[in-house]
């Protein structure tokens, strides 16, 4: 078999820190793989205009698989301001690179887990029936619908002609009819079939093959009845090909709720766009927040894995760098799990939990300081110090 060849897009900021730490953890479990740079990011948006140049999506397009670290947005003015001066006033507008991958790949599926890991600090505890604490271990998936719904970008301001007179045809915008029009902003959600079979069908194939007993539909089929009643009807019709994995129906509302009450219960969650932005950050509040939370978007042909952290370019610079480099490396373990070497994945993970059970490397996030400098000196792990001892326990 020939060596797999992965895209690396460091990005910004810290990206450019915890992309090479998960390489060389990688590197160290027996991944063999050759590593290709991308250029991806702010410093492309300032001298050539596009902080996703062609030659990154033909590598993508050419080798399937990328890595990706993290990405600085700003505001339109500052992005204008930072332009090359021969770029300013030709009308270009800064996209975020990662939502254009996601367009351009239709990488639709997006997973992100969220599991405790014994010893993390940051571990969710709930008050017990006995007035002591108990610390539940969550091992959630949740499956977002990648490229739909709210964030599909079909909206207007002051809506134009046939727009405005299409929204009159329907009973519910009498609510509507004495606002002006240059006063009404419409944003659209739009569910697909196709996209619907898609994620529902990847959430069960996951479930099944990792051992989840329930796929849970989060949505609000009791109001917003057309798109979520599609994304239900889907689950309940995928269900009946995996009568071993239980389908479970919350509203998001509700589930924001039970996520604190009972979120060992929970197995493979299926959301829309924005609730499964909402339920994903929820549930990775309870195991650590953004040091632990990894992600993949998975298209037919392509599939770019990434931590949902920023770039924090305030730590950029900082050296030694103390940025907990976890969610790279867990996004990379997704990255594995998607090319069948659950072997090296595994591994990697036990290395992790080996690590954090042990309770004496933890990164300033899992101490809860103040980042900074001093952070080092109060007795955090730097980035190196993490990745090392990740290692050793390989």
């Amino acid at each position: 078999m020939s060596k797999r060849t992965i895209v690396s897009m460091p990005g910004d900021g810290i990206g450019k820190t915890v992309l090479p730490a998960a390489i060389r953890v990688l590197e160290q479990a027996g991944f063999d793989a050759t590593y290709v740079h991308a250029d991806i990011g702010w410093e492309f948006w300032c001298k050539e205009g596009n902080p996703l140049p062609d030659r990154t999506v033909e590598l993508l397009r050419e080798h399937h698989i990328g890595l990706f670290g993290a990405i600085t947005s700003k505001p339109k003015k500052e992005a204008d301001g930072e332009l090359e001066p021969s770029l300013r006033g030709k009308g270009l507008v800064y996209y975020s690179p990662i939502v254009a991958l996601r367009q351009i790949f239709d990488l639709d599926i997006c997973i992100r887990p969220c599991k405790s890991f014994k010893g993390n600090p940051l571990n969710f505890i709930r008050r017990s029936a006995g007035g002591g604490f108990e610390e539940p271990m969550v091992d959630v998936a949740i499956f977002r619908q990648n490229t739909e719904g709210l964030y599909g970008g079909v909206e207007w301001t002051n809506p134009p002609d046939n727009v405005y007179e299409a929204l009159k045809s329907h009973p519910k915008f009498k609510n509507f009819a004495d606002t002006p029009r240059a006063e009404l902003a419409v944003s659209t959600r739009i569910f697909t079939q196709r996209a619907c079979n898609r994620i529902v069908s990847a959430a069960f194939e996951y479930a099944k093959k990792f051992g989840y007993k329930s796929v849970t539909i989060c949505e609000k089929p009791n109001v917003i009845r057309e798109t979520s009643g599609m994304m239900l009807e889907t689950g309940i019709r995928i269900q009946k090909d995996y009568p071993g994995i239980e389908l479970w129906n919350t509203n998001i509302d509700a589930q924001m709720m039970w996520l604190t009450k009972n979120p060992e219960d929970y197995g493979v969650i299926v959301a829309g766009n924005m609730f499964g932005d909402i339920v994903s950050d929820g549930f990775a509040g309870l195991v650590g927040g953004l040091g632990f939370a990894c992600s993949a978007n998975i298209g037919k042909d392509v599939a770019v894995f990434e931590p949902t952290h920023g770039s924090a370019p305030k730590y950029e610079n900082l050296n030694p760098s103390i940025v907990n480099p976890i969610a790279m490396i867990m996004s990379a373990c997704m990255m594995l799990d998607h090319i069948g070497e659950t072997g090296i994945s595994n591994k990697i993970e036990k290395a992790i939990a080996d690590v954090i059970a042990e309770e004496k490397n933890f990164t300033y996030d899992m101490l809860k300081m103040p980042g900074g400098p001093k952070a080092i000196a109060n007795g955090a792990a730097t980035t190196d110090q993490m990745t090392d001892a990740i290692i050793a326990k390989l």
